[in-house]
């Protein structure tokens, strides 16, 4: 089923409450704490510590959710809120809502059937909300982009070493029709997380998720020169080319990779986003990885309102924290262009594979305007307008 365009969002909330009146109520949870509960169960122990886990006592992944405790909406009456545009544009593509599913480098592993890139692939061209495939996908990225239908994707690169090897997966996601190209800066190496630690346990040494690279001609060619019927040779040669730190000397070769829109994801300071700004990037993404890379910082939601001011005119994405639909509007009115979830689609994949992904983020939405509508901002325009947004 299409359910891009069933009128305004909030109408999800009529189906299920019609649905009830002939005995049929929800069979997924409603909420994120009955969707984690439920993922808690159907995900093997392995992926549950990778996706759920944080890093250090996850101080800092706490923090990005309550972060939002700290804000709430000004409610406005007698506007004649009835009809409600969340739309956005973004890099010349009308979004019909200003969310998207953020890069979940095990996402392939959080269906039941392995192939969970695909499902959410299957899911962004049900809802037309936009998913960023991660570079760490079960399935290649040209798979990915085919179930997209007319939903824009987006690609997300962690840049290599092997700067051939970072043209190849560029181009390839240009062939395949990706709209644009993440790029991530905090994951050259990866954070002390004490879930994973415990366990032993960090999917891609295992082999998993690894399709982009073995699927890559340029990485197959740095694999021949490795001894033949070695079943570990493409997991040390990932380990030897996976994390580049890059600086803003690598910028102008970042640009050069394409025509497509580059946007940089984890920028929380200020003065990162001017000087991406001033490098011809065309959007900011602020985020701190959901808490997954550095504890004891500060909560992304902390970060977004310099980050906007310093992008200047440059689109925003946020993710980190997101939980509900109040969260996203909470996002939207701190300045966010689009805000980005992880956890909670994960976790509805894990319970109901893309049609879980589907009530998710039909949940997510409805609520979202819904509260626009309650409190009176029929647009995104008067949900950032100056003072509709206080703390507590």
């Amino acid at each position: 089923m299409d359910v891009k365009s069933k009128g305004q969002y909030g109408d999800f909330q009529n189906e299920i409450y019609f649905e009830g009146l002939f005995g049929v109520q929800p069979t997924m949870p409603m909420d994120f704490a009955g969707l984690e509960a439920r993922a808690q169960a159907a995900l093997p122990p392995s992926v549950l510590s990778y996706v759920a886990g944080g890093a250090g006592d996850e101080f800092t992944q706490r923090a990005n959710v309550t972060a939002f405790e700290r804000y709430g909406l000004v409610p406005r009456m007698m506007v004649g809120a009835a009809r409600r545009d969340l739309g956005v544009d973004l890099f010349g593509l009308r979004l019909p809502a200003p969310l998207f599913m953020a890069p979940v480098g095990v996402i392939g592993l959080c269906a039941q059937d392995g192939h969970g890139d695909l499902a959410t692939a299957r899911a962004a061209a049900r809802t037309g909300v936009p998913m960023v495939a991660s570079t760490l996908t079960v399935d290649p990225l040209e798979q990915v982009a085919a179930e997209f239908g007319d939903t824009p994707g987006f690609f997300q690169l962690y840049t290599p070493t092997d700067r051939v090897l970072a043209e190849s997966l560029v181009h390839r996601a240009e062939a395949a029709g990706f709209k644009g190209i993440v790029i991530t800066l905090d994951t050259w190496i990866t954070g002390w997380r004490p879930r994973d630690l415990a366990v032993s346990n960090f999917p891609q040494l295992r082999g998993h998720a690894l399709a982009n690279y073995t699927s890559d001609p340029v990485f197959r060619a740095r694999l021949a020169k490795t001894p033949e019927e070695d079943p570990q040779a493409a997991v040390r040669e990932w380990v030897q080319i996976f994390g580049n730190p890059l600086t803003w000397d690598d910028l102008p070769w970042l640009r050069s990779l394409t025509d497509l829109p580059i946007i940089l994801k984890g920028i929380c300071h200020p003065e990162d986003a001017r000087r991406a700004r001033d490098g011809g990037v065309d959007a900011i993404y602020c985020s701190n990885h959901g808490g997954r890379q550095a504890n004891g910082g500060l909560p992304a939601l902390a970060a977004l309102p310099g980050v906007v001011e310093a992008a200047d005119s440059l689109p925003v994405l946020f993710d980190s924290g997101i939980r509900s639909g109040a969260d996203v509007i909470k996002a939207l009115a701190l300045g966010a262009t689009a805000v980005g979830i992880g956890r909670p689609y994960a976790y509805g994949l894990a319970v109901g594979g893309t049609d879980g992904i589907v009530h998710v983020l039909r949940s997510l939405l409805a609520e979202a305007d819904l509260i626009m509508a309650v409190d009176g901002y029929p647009t995104l325009a008067a949900l950032r307008a100056e003072g509709a947004l206080r703390t507590l």
